[in-house]
């Protein structure tokens, strides 16, 4: 387990075994979610795209075009403000 210390500044050290698994440098980003149970979670900004590559299993089959924009349309109106 890594502990860091905040001090009065509210600062802290990322612990190094920490740094070295998320690879980060000086300069890097880092995101703090507050989840629904209250727990935190600290996210690395720096990772690259291609470091998601695989996390997610292969479609069954591939999507085309059409399909593609007809669910990102889906997606959109669903979000969009409603109008009064």
């Amino acid at each position: 387990m890594a502990i860091a210390t905040v001090t009065s500044k509210g600062q802290t050290t990322v612990p190094r075994e920490i740094r070295e698994r998320l690879r980060l440098r000086p300069g890097d980003r880092i995101d703090f979610v507050v989840m629904p149970d209250g727990s935190v979670r600290f996210v690395a900004v720096n990772l690259p795209m291609t470091a998601l590559q695989g996390i997610l299993p292969p479609p069954k089959r591939a999507a085309s075009v059409e399909e593609m924009n007809r669910a990102i349309a889906r997606a959109a109106s669903r979000s969009a403000p409603r109008r009064r």
